[in-house]
């Protein structure tokens, strides 16, 4: 493992292991994740749930996709609207999605949806800690979007939920001021809660 404090062959690293996760794995983990975060009960009907569409090396959503609409909760998926200032939006989701930024795949249409109105948002990592620490791919996206949670300690909205392999768990990350923690994290085997966690 590269040394924590060099975060860029530390991102390397980690996304290797990830991607090196394939096929039945995959799957089975993605079924795993889901499973445990129905237990969780954060997926009631009428939530308002923000939810990445996955790519190719990351734990694949689709499972818990249709198992949040199952349970009745709106769905908002994150669109890139400034590729340059690293800013991202989440829009509800209506069934029509397309190839965005880095061939990201996002919604068209549908009404945004500010990151106070929303319960609960699924986060994609690259890597995490047993601390609640992330790191991600890099851009600060979803650092932006949700910088409230960082200014306002006692704006427990939406919660923060990292969704990855356990693969992607390292010892510890060093962290910024700019990053914003997560509430608790949910791999193949385990659900983490941090900082009392709940939604």
């Amino acid at each position: 493992m590269p040394d924590p404090a060099d975060r860029v062959a530390l991102r390397r690293w980690l996304r290797n292991r990830r991607r090196a996760i394939q096929g039945p794995a995959r799957q089975q983990a993605a079924k795993q994740v889901a499973r445990a975060i129905a237990a969780a009960r954060w997926l009631q009907p009428g939530r308002c749930i923000g939810l990445y569409l996955s790519m190719a090396e990351e734990l694949d959503t689709t499972p818990l996709l249709q198992l949040a609409l199952r349970r009745g909760c709106r769905i908002a998926v994150p669109r890139i609207v400034s590729v340059r200032h690293s800013r991202m939006q989440f829009f509800e989701l209506n069934g029509a999605v397309g190839a965005g930024a880095f061939g990201i795949a996002e919604p068209r249409g549908g009404r945004m949806v500010p990151a106070r109105q929303m319960d609960l948002v699924f986060m994609p990592l690259v890597g995490f800690d047993p601390a609640g620490h992330r790191i991600g791919m890099g851009r600060g996206f979803y650092d932006r979007f949700l910088a409230h949670r960082g200014r306002m300690h006692l704006w427990r909205r939406p919660l923060l939920v990292g969704i990855a392999y356990d693969a992607q768990c390292v010892p510890s990350l060093p962290t910024s001021g700019h990053d914003v923690p997560l509430d608790a994290v949910v791999t193949e085997s385990t659900l983490l809660r941090f900082h009392g966690g709940r939604p």
